[in-house]
């Protein structure tokens, strides 16, 4: 698939699971694709119900991490969700920045911006804006943020280097981000990489552990660091709709691992001759 072929089954698959709840996400053996016919999201999700600001209706079982857990957000900071979705990382973050901060949720699929609007109304709050747009491309301005946060979503997007050059423009000097994301240890075979089903669930569009650090160091942050780790097992039934025993059997021999991982990084204060760029 090309970059654009990914981006609308991306936005395709994203807009079926919108009109889902969280249960039927769940219940449906692989989710909004329908019994076994792909990737099963809520392998990858982790539990929420202690953490402050959770909003039942906002969270839809997609992410692989809480990426607020480690973001080191203060009250009255701008935070920016990447791939907000439902509005839940969005609505646990206004919990921390408060009523004086702001929050920001982008999105790429319209139906989850519907979504997210509907769920900030019911909730009352002023402070939480969701954008329609694209994080290779974001309609925000330069030097908004204080920190970044974004769950299971980069794995999505076709040009990493890309992404993370528009989140080092949009934080301030000094801001920083923490994101949940799917990384591979190896290397996946060929007919996953190629699958549309298992790009949208997360595993195709994951990248080697290594090449994500390089890209982020690539685009200038700097004090990189894993914040959290953990091997995530896809179910045998789901990867033999792509592989045959042998194939899958090669690939378990391989040891290749995907993970999902919360990686953090810093914007510098400035370039040292005191103009702040």
């Amino acid at each position: 698939m090309d970059q654009k072929d990914i981006k609308q089954t991306v936005k395709e698959k994203y807009s079926q699971i919108a009109m889902q709840s969280k249960q039927e996400n769940e219940t449906s053996c692989c989710g909004a694709t329908g019994c076994c016919s792909g990737v099963d999201y809520t392998i990858f999700s982790e539990n929420y119900n202690q953490v402050k600001g959770y909003s039942a209706d906002a969270d839809l079982g997609l992410g692989c991490g809480i990426p607020t857990e480690y973001a080191n957000i203060k009250e009255g900071d701008t935070v920016v969700d990447l791939g907000s979705g439902a509005g839940n990382d969005c609505f646990v973050a206004r919990a921390i920045v408060g009523e004086y901060g702001k929050v920001i949720g982008l999105d790429m699929t319209e139906a989850m911006i519907a979504k997210a609007r509907e769920n900030a109304k019911k909730l009352n709050y002023s402070n939480v804006e969701f954008v329609l747009g694209d994080i290779e491309s974001m309609p925000i301005n330069t030097k908004v943020a204080d920190v970044v946060i974004s769950n299971c979503v980069l794995n999505l997007v076709p040009n990493k280097q890309k992404a993370f050059e528009e989140i080092y423009r949009i934080l301030k000097n000094g801001g920083h981000f923490s994101i949940s994301d799917v990384v591979i240890k190896g290397e996946l075979p060929e007919k996953i990489k190629q699958a549309a089903e298992m790009y949208a669930g997360c595993v195709a569009g994951a990248i080697d552990k290594d090449e994500y650090i390089r890209i982020i160091e690539r685009s200038g942050f700097v004090d990189v660091m894993i914040q959290k780790e953990k091997q995530i097992t896809v179910p045998d039934d789901i990867l033999l709709n792509y592989l045959s025993d042998a194939e899958l059997k090669s690939f378990k021999e391989a040891g290749t691992g995907i993970y999902s991982i919360t990686v953090y990084g810093n914007k510098s204060k400035g370039c040292g001759c005191g103009c702040n760029c």
